[in-house]
């Protein structure tokens, strides 16, 4: 498959505007609320895509996400999930999973799979409890560990992503090129 034939099945999806994607991060912060509030000691995995432009959801990319579900799941399997939510949205596939592991046990596992899986970078694993009824997140920073970085340059993801450093077209691009990698890495 050509590089062309392969950024067009990716980013073949419906695609979305700004207001679904404001609507579609309102939608999952209430799920994560509801989701904790039910099981407020415990620790909740929010799994969604990194992938810029306005297409959020292909079959190609579901497929990919299946794969770091798989992942997610094998890095949790010495404490399975005690509830999971699988959502395919136009806006995005989600993952929640409800665990007892420390917020810092699984950030640090979470941080291990975006680094080391052949397709980790493509997919954001936010990790979130209860403190006093608010929702809070843990970042590597936290942790004392460095900040995530960018696809195409390495500098800090945050950075790159709030100064629009890269096109859109540049980071579809290399997107296309970690999914090829990631599945010449399946088959060997």
């Amino acid at each position: 498959m050509t590089w062309l034939e392969m950024s067009n099945s990716t980013f073949a999806g419906p695609e979305v505007n700004l207001f679904e994607m404001l609507d579609a991060r309102e939608m999952r912060r209430n799920t994560q609320l509801d989701i904790l509030q039910i099981a407020a000691d415990t620790a909740l995995l929010s799994a969604t895509m990194n992938i810029p432009g306005p297409v959020k959801r292909s079959d190609e990319l579901a497929e990919i996400f299946k794969d770091i579900q798989l992942a997610i799941e094998e890095a949790l399997a010495d404490t399975p999930p005690s509830a999971n939510l699988y959502r395919d949205e136009k806006t995005g596939l989600e993952y929640f999973a409800l665990t007892t592991l420390t917020p810092q046990e699984l950030k640090r596992r979470m941080v291990q799979l975006e680094e080391n899986h052949p397709l980790g970078r493509l997919v954001d694993l936010d990790v979130l409890w209860l403190a006093d009824d608010e929702l809070t997140s843990i970042s590597r920073e936290d942790l004392g560990l460095p900040q995530r970085r960018c696809l195409i340059c390495e500098k800090s993801a945050k950075d790159c992503g709030r100064n629009r450093t890269h096109s859109v077209e540049d980071m579809q691009a290399k997107i296309v090129e970690i999914i090829e990698k990631g599945r010449m890495h399946k088959n060997d």
